[in-house]
């Protein structure tokens, strides 16, 4: 009986292992902390309102902080791939970290979930696909806003990291191919900076008839207060990294009648009947302002919704042609990601393909006026 216990110990134990490697092991580094927090916290946030399982599959969800670090970016990325032999790598919501971590989850054959708009160079994105809306998608929505209200040149001011210069150069791109403004200035500022007063002084100068702000979350409005504080009257544009309540919050009446491009997940109440996202963008703002709060929903927690819809869409994909844990899985979601075909998601309308790893087409974006601060969709 003894030696029959043992083998039945054995055949048990056997199972659990089987069925522990069969999870589907997600790595998702986050800046929780540093200047990009209050995008990854409200991303955190609705993390902890996943479902436990999709497609039958236990999710093994890990979450690090990045700190809004590359390094540290790249060291959670390694660890991820590594040691906890991650099916899916996720993140960053910082640019400069998603940017970072590309490379080792690349040369894993990882598929990579970025969450930020993080711009790679051509052909280095195989793996890598963009959750939130791309630049120039947003930029699309923002410039045909500017042309409506006469706006012919724009003074610019971004960070100097990838997100800022991204964003300068797809606004640059998209204003051509539209005939939209000219940008007549453009200033910099890191994401650390506190003052930018020389910056604002020098673009309130050049006088052009509407500014842009290229910045996310509670960083978004240091440079808006400076501009309006150096006695500017125009319009001022904001990108989807600052649409959250953050930018109301810190810049308080400065921001009033501000323009910020972003995706329709925020504003459910303002969509009409027949808009492809109104079911699920008023899906995530109960399931978020339940645990969280009335007027907590914000751009970044939605990214961390509309990841589940796609999950639901792909694992049963990836899964009828391997197991979690191998090479072949690894793969099979990256092929379902590129053939998912039109997926309607809280934050737009996805349609990635093979060459095509932004996904989201040009009815995605919205223009939202702050207003008694408050949204307004324009």
């Amino acid at each position: 009986m003894h030696k029959k216990f043992k083998a039945l110990a054995a055949a048990a134990f056997s199972l659990l292992a089987t069925a522990a490697q069969a999870d589907v092991t997600i790595g998702i580094s986050l800046p929780l902390t540093g200047p990009a927090s209050g995008l990854g916290i409200p991303m955190a946030n609705y993390i902890k309102l996943w479902p436990t399982t999709i497609a039958g599959e236990k999710l093994n969800v890990i979450v690090l902080d990045d700190a809004t670090d590359p390094t540290k970016g790249v060291v959670n990325a390694k660890r991820f791939i590594t040691e906890d032999k991650a099916d899916i790598v996720m993140g960053s919501g910082a640019s400069p970290v998603a940017i970072a971590m590309a490379a080792v989850v690349a040369e894993a054959e990882t598929p990579h979930f970025m969450l930020s708009p993080a711009a790679l160079p051509a052909g280095k994105d195989a793996w890598a696909f963009r959750i939130p809306q791309g630049n120039a998608v947003m930029a699309y929505a923002m410039i045909e806003h500017m042309k409506k209200n006469g706006v012919k040149t724009v003074g610019f001011i971004g960070y100097t990291d990838a997100y800022g210069e991204s964003w300068l150069n797809d606004f640059k791109a998209q204003s051509t191919l539209l005939g939209g403004p000219q940008i007549v200035a453009v200033e910099r500022f890191a994401r650390a900076d506190t003052s930018v007063t020389g910056q604002a002084l020098k673009l309130v100068a050049a006088n052009p008839d509407a500014m842009l702000v290229v910045a996310s979350g509670s960083g978004a409005a240091m440079p808006h207060k400076a501009i309006v504080e150096r006695g500017y009257k125009g319009k001022i544009y904001q990108t989807h990294a600052a649409a959250s309540r953050d930018l109301m919050r810190v810049g308080g009446k400065d921001v009033e009648g501000a323009f910020v491009t972003s995706g329709p997940a925020v504003i459910p109440e303002q969509l009409p009947a027949n808009h492809p996202s109104k079911a699920l963008a008023t899906d995530f703002v109960a399931k978020y302002e339940k645990v969280y709060g009335v007027g907590n929903r914000n751009q970044f927690a939605a990214h961390a919704y509309d990841v589940v819809i796609i999950l639901e869409k792909v694992l049963p994909m990836a899964l009828k042609k391997a197991k979690p844990g191998t090479k072949e899985f690894r793969a099979a979601i990256r092929d379902a990601m590129e053939t998912m075909g039109r997926t309607v998601v809280s934050h737009g309308v996805l349609n990635y393909t093979k060459d095509n790893h932004w996904g989201y087409t040009t009815e995605t974006g919205l223009v939202l006026k702050v207003v008694n601060g408050d949204w307004k969709v324009e």
